[in-house]
């Protein structure tokens, strides 16, 4: 092996070392369960499925594959939070602010979204059956026509959403 072949792998090496692991935060976890706001927390794959709050801040979170299934949680900012990949099947999240989170591929599968502000969101692939929306501001058909839904999405206006 040349020399500069090891330089090279060990500058390699050092370099993944150095990236930083971005775990899920497990006391931040527990205080999000106890019903403190976390603004920024990392989050990752937590579960908060059958959580019960209002109020709380949750903006620029990272929530990315986390639970949050059945869970009320009115009122709450996600703002600019990391919502990829989340579970959030019949969950409650009247007046939440949605605004400028990205929501790829999240799953919000009859959720109670009525108010929420969805200004700026990414709702590429989000699955939106049986939702209801009405009232939602900030939602866009541009926003609509890269999420699905089904016939039983509840839609303020003219608004329509693709089928799954």
């Amino acid at each position: 092996m040349s020399r500069l072949t090891a330089l090279s792998i060990a500058f390699a090496l050092s370099a993944t070392a150095a990236t930083p692991v971005l775990a899920q935060n497990a006391g931040q976890i527990a205080s999000v369960k106890r019903g403190a706001s976390c603004p920024g927390c990392n989050l990752f794959q937590g579960d908060f499925s059958g959580l019960e709050t209002r109020g709380m801040n949750l903006a620029g979170a990272r929530l990315r594959q986390a639970d949050l299934s059945l869970s009320v949680m009115n009122r709450t900012r996600f703002a600019n939070a990391d919502l990829r990949d989340v579970e959030a099947y019949g969950g409650v999240f009247s007046s939440s602010n949605f605004s400028g989170a990205d929501m790829t591929n999240a799953s919000f599968v009859g959720a109670y979204l009525q108010s929420a502000n969805f200004s700026g969101a990414k709702l590429i692939g989000t699955n939106l059956s049986g939702a209801d929306l009405s009232r939602a501001t900030g939602l866009t058909q541009g926003q609509l026509n890269r999420a699905c839904g089904d016939s039983s999405t509840i839609l303020s206006g003219n608004l329509r959403i693709p089928a799954c």
